[in-house]
């Protein structure tokens, strides 16, 4: 008996290692490819979208703007024009969870950084506060890619509306008047065509790794378009 598996060995072994192949490609063939939601208001909760925009079931994208970046550069919806991105909200004097985004959107940055389908938007919560000149000193010190990133300041009502009507990614604040707002630790993923893709806590290190993920889930299907 052993003689007979000792003749046949090599054959065994040739066949585990084809069988292991064949069961390789048949579960690639049928596992179904990811596919990114399109995010509509409706999807959304309530407390980040604007209530004029709540009821919207489809078509929702992202609205023109005109901003100023961080070289005092005119910034508007034609520099990001056939790009995915990634886009957020913060402020430079914020102590609390923007140091942690700021460092996670360097990270996506850097890994990113030769891939030119893809770019970044960070829009300040506190336009009056944020100057160009506040904004250049911040990008500085966290190491932003001008050519990559975009840090934004501009008209305080357009950001508002940018961020609870069209990234859907911020908390209204009454209090402070009618247009201030709580930033959250979103990122939203914006397609070329300016639909949402995707939402990640900014905060946490595996949301990026799925962001990074989803990145290419896009660019795949851009590509087999």
């Amino acid at each position: 008996m052993l003689q007979f598996f000792s003749k046949y060995k090599f054959f065994a072994v040739v066949l585990l290692v084809l069988s292991a192949i064949i069961i390789s490609i048949i579960y690639s063939i049928l596992k179904p490819n990811k596919v990114l939601p399109v995010y509509e208001p409706e999807m959304v909760n309530k407390e980040l979208v604007d209530t004029t925009v709540q009821y919207i079931r489809k078509y929702h994208k992202i609205a023109d703007f005109k901003l100023i970046n961080q070289n005092g550069e005119i910034v508007t919806q034609e520099n990001y024009k056939n790009k995915i991105y990634v886009a957020d909200f913060f402020f430079t004097t914020c102590q609390t969870i923007c140091p942690i985004m700021t460092d996670h959107m360097k990270e996506i940055q850097d890994r990113l950084l030769d891939d030119n389908d893809v770019l970044l938007l960070s829009h300040s919560v506190t336009p009056t506060i944020d100057s160009v000149a506040r904004l250049k000193k911040y990008a500085i010190e966290k190491g932003v890619d001008d050519t990559k990133w975009n840090l934004v300041t501009g008209d305080k009502k357009q950001i508002y509306d940018l961020a609870r009507k069209s990234y859907l990614a911020a908390k209204s604040d009454g209090d402070g008047g009618p247009y201030d707002m709580v930033h959250t630790e979103n990122f939203v993923l914006v397609d070329k065509k300016k639909r949402i893709r995707g939402f990640y806590d900014g905060t946490n290190p595996e949301d990026i790794d799925r962001l990074l993920e989803d990145i290419e889930v896009l660019k795949k299907k851009t590509n087999d378009n």
